[in-house]
Order: C-alpha cells, then sequence, then structure tokens
C-alpha cells in the first residue's frame, strides 16, 4: 500500500491511501529497433530505449455486466491476484456439494452452462471464465496449464470454498489433473470430459486437423458461443496455449489422480483415441477410474449432450454404475465400458435387477464396428503407444466419398 499527498483549495495538506491494485502496472523498458539500420551517436547500432506501458484495462476483462438469471445460475463478479473474474454461480444450499465446471481451450464458461444448469439444483455450481478466457481479465504474463490450475484454487479461495468436485472439458481436464497434484486436498471427485491433450494431439498440425474436423461435428449453435470467444482470446494465445496444451503430459498426470474419477467420451471425438484404446490402458492400470463413451457425440459433450452427461455425472456422483437415461430426448445412448477394482460402488443387492440388467443389455446390444472393437481383447499396448500412427473410424469416416 502507498500513500499519495493531496491539497485542498484551502490549502490544508491530507493523504490519501491508494491500494497497489487501485494503479497502473508499472512500466516495463523495452528495446526497439529503428528502421534501415540508423546509427545513432553515443548509443550504438539500431537500438534505441523505449517505454512501454502495460495497460490496466487488460486485467479488468470486459464491462462489469451481468444479465437477468434466466435459469438457476446467476452471474458474478470477483478480483483474484488483480485480475477481475467472471463467473456463474447456483444458489448454494447448506447441505450441497461444491461442484466448478471449468472450460476448455480459447473458450469461456459459456459453453459448459447447458449442463451446469442441469445440475444447478443438486450441486452448489460454480462456473468460472478462468483469467484471460471469455470475460475475465488477464494476467501480467501468459498463463499455462500449471498457472490455470493455480487459478482454479485461487478462484476456491476467493469463494472461501476448501474443496470441490471439478468437472472439466478438454483443456480442462489436464488443468483438473494438475489442480489434483498441486492440491490433492482440495479435490474431492475429477470428472474428465473429452480430455483432450498429450501424444495423440501431436504434433501441432495434427491437433489443428483434428480440430478442424470436430468443427463439423459440432451443433451449428455451438458456433454463436465458440467464435467470440476465440477472437477475443486472439491468435498469439491460442497458438501459445494449444502448444503447451500438446505438450502437456496428459495421460501420466490421469493415472496419478487419487480421486475418484470419471472419464467421458464420444465416440465421434476425433481429438480423442477410440474407446477400445482408452479401455485397454486403462486395463493395465489399477485407477479410480470409471469409462463412459455417449454415442453420437463428438468433443464439446458439455453443449451438445447436456441431459445424456448430467444423468452420467448424478450416477457417479452416487456411486452408481453408468446406465442410459431412458427418458433422455435423442437417439444418443450412454453407456460404461470398464469401472476401476477401487472405484466406490453400491453392492449388487444395493443395485437393484433392473440396473444390472440394464448393465448387461447395454453392452450386448452395442452394435456396429466400433463397440465391437470394445469387446474385442487382445494385448494392451503400452502408453505411449495408445495414439498411433493409423486413422481412426471418425477419419476414415470423413475420407470416404459420399455415396449417390
Amino acid at each position: 500500500m502507498t500513500r499519495a499527498t493531496r491539497h485542498s483549495q484551502d490549502g490544508v495538506v491530507g493523504h490519501d491511501k491508494l491500494v497497489l491494485s487501485d494503479v497502473a502496472p508499472p512500466p516495463v523498458w523495452t528495446m526497439h529497433m529503428t528502421a534501415g539500420g540508423v546509427i545513432v551517436d553515443g548509443m550504438g547500432p539500431t537500438s534505441v530505449p523505449r517505454l512501454r506501458v502495460l495497460s490496466h484495462r487488460r486485467h479488468l476483462g470486459t464491462r462489469r455486466r451481468v444479465g437477468r438469471p434466466s435459469g438457476p445460475l446467476a452471474e458474478h463478479w470477483t478480483t483474484v491476484g488483480g485480475v477481475e473474474v467472471f463467473y456463474r454461480e447456483s444458489i448454494p444450499s447448506p447441505d450441497a456439494q461444491v461442484m466448478m465446471h471449468l472450460h476448455g481451450f480459447g473458450l469461456s464458461g459459456r459453453y459448459l452452462v447447458p449442463t451446469a444448469e442441469r445440475l444447478a439444483g443438486e450441486f452448489h455450481t460454480l462456473v468460472p471464465d478462468l483469467p484471460g478466457f471469455g470475460r475475465s481479465g488477464r494476467s501480467l504474463h501468459p498463463l499455462d496449464v500449471p498457472d490455470l490450475a493455480a487459478a482454479a484454487v485461487a478462484f476456491l479461495d476467493d469463494r472461501e470454498l476448501k474443496s470441490a468436485t471439478l468437472v472439466g472439458n478438454s483443456m480442462g481436464c489436464p488443468v483438473i489433473c494438475e489442480f489434483a497434484r498441486q492440491n490433492p486436498d482440495r479435490i474431492d471427485r475429477a470428472i474428465l470430459v473429452s480430455p483432450a491433450g498429450g501424444l495423440h494431439n501431436q504434433p501441432l498440425q495434427r491437433a489443428i486437423s483434428q480440430l478442424a474436423r470436430d468443427g463439423v461435428r459440432e451443433p451449428t449453435a455451438l458456433m454463436s458461443v465458440a467464435v467470440p470467444d476465440y477472437l477475443r482470446f486472439g491468435v498469439p494465445s491460442t497458438l501459445r496455449l494449444f502448444r503447451a496444451l500438446t505438450q502437456f503430459p496428459a495421460l501420466e498426470r490421469l493415472l496419478q489422480l487419487e480421486v475418484p474419477t470419471l472419464v467421458v467420451v464420444g465416440d465421434r471425438d476425433p481429438l480423442m483415441p477410440s474407446p477400445a484404446r482408452i479401455r485397454e490402458i486403462a486395463n493395465q492400470y489399477d485407477a479410480l477410474a470409471a469409462l463412459v463413451v455417449i454415442e453420437g457425440a463428438a468433443h464439446a459433450i458439455n453443449f451438445s449432450h447436456p441431459g445424456e452427461l448430467a444423468n452420467v455425472i448424478r450416477l457417479f456422483m452416487a456411486d452408481e454404475p453408468i446406465v442410459d437415461d431412458e427418458n433422455s430426448p435423442g437417439r444418443a445412448r450412454a453407456y460404461e465400458f470398464h469401472r476401476g477394482a477401487r472405484l466406490p460402488h453400491r453392492d449388487a443387492q444395493d443395485r437393484g435387477p433392473s440396473v444390472e440388467k440394464g448393465l448387461q443389455e447395454q453392452h450386448e446390444g452395442a452394435g456396429g464396428a466400433r463397440e465391437q472393437a470394445l469387446q474385442a481383447e487382445g494385448p494392451p499396448p503400452q502408453p505411449d503407444a495408445i495414439p498411433g500412427d493409423e486413422a481412426d473410424p471418425g477419419e476414415e469416416q470423413d475420407r470416404r466419398p459420399e455415396s449417390g
């Protein structure tokens, strides 16, 4: 904190207290190269120091506007580490479990709202825009995955919440894994939806191609959410963070999780290995994890299949086996295809015959090439062999010419 002297019109001298966060960031000296190789006397060739002042506006995010609640999530603002953070929150009940939803790469929490709203009546739900994303302000330096995990911890501190179940999509999943590594006592459960990152998305050119294929598989309504978010995030930030994300040891961190974990994938997601490969690697480890596939879903499951995903999350939180919700509209189907032996679950007699029968019917009724691959048992690959060089079924489908 600093004191500033002020002089009133009557000559009285006073002092005002200024908090450091209320003033602009300190100036930074940079070297500016002049054009044409001009040499300035006494200063050497081409290098001229210029004073660059960091903008205070960049830490404030968008203007502090909050919309009228149209659902169970209300809009709020707070300041975390000198950065203004926008977030959505349900009205908490004293005994509700805390559930925080973390968005994907380049996006805000807006596309997570369809699923979050369906769970807001049962959990104390929070959906923040992490610093640098969406309507939140930017930090002084670009954030990588560990920095974003630290920002999520700081947000919980700001909300005075001791721990939470974390629900992430895409980039939000590596952030959750790093969150758990840094602060294992602050995470209750991990729900990883389309956990991209790592070898399967390398090199960068491959990841960009995967993103392009995913774009045509997502609902067209997602464009109105994603395009403004990506434009606001910016091209330099996009390339920098995307490169950091593809180099993050996502699989290693996931296998290190020591909390009950749910992994949800779509069978049309080009950014993920096939469910068969995921199950093969899961069989090699005694992980606290259940694996679930949602048929017909691509990468942004939280937006495209909120009903199916919310049902899966509810069952997981209740330690129930995952079965499809027959009352959910549409033809998409969700089913569990792996459950770790150490994962908490209710005894068979407590589940009821209908649930056991439903599990059996779903596994037996899974048709098509991808579902048949789930039934095929073969020698499990090593972790670094999961990505493979061969195209997944989705890639082959994209290359096949249309009939007719």
